[in-house]
């Protein structure tokens, strides 16, 4: 681990868990780990795995649908080590009904 991101060449491709989260939830700040205001209406995402700035293809591998999203946060918590990444609540109805709150996801890295 470097500043906090696993090396980019462990985090090219991956699947795992994506969940959302959104101003409404308990615990949500203000800002994000990199500085900008929170906006749970832009296409970005928390991750532990990658660098600030980078884009993301998430893909929900049971319907096919996917968003592109931008890591400006950090994140799924460590206590839910399963998790691989939370989407905004506007990327994850992209690719799925927020009721359903988890959904396994293919990320793969399109730039940085």
């Amino acid at each position: 681990m470097l500043n906090g991101v696993f090396p980019a060449s462990l985090a090219a491709a991956q699947t795992g868990i994506a969940s959302w989260y959104s101003k409404e939830a308990p615990g949500i700040k203000r800002h994000t780990a990199n500085g900008e205001l929170f906006d749970d209406q832009k296409l970005t995402c928390a991750s532990r795995y990658y660098a600030f700035g980078t884009r993301l293809r998430v893909k929900n591998l049971k319907n096919g649908k996917s968003v592109v999203c931008r890591v400006n946060d950090r994140g799924p918590h460590k206590r839910l080590w399963r998790r691989k990444i939370d989407l905004t609540k506007t990327a994850f109805r992209l690719i799925a009904d927020p009721s359903i709150g988890l959904v396994r996801v293919s990320i793969t890295k399109i730039s940085d």
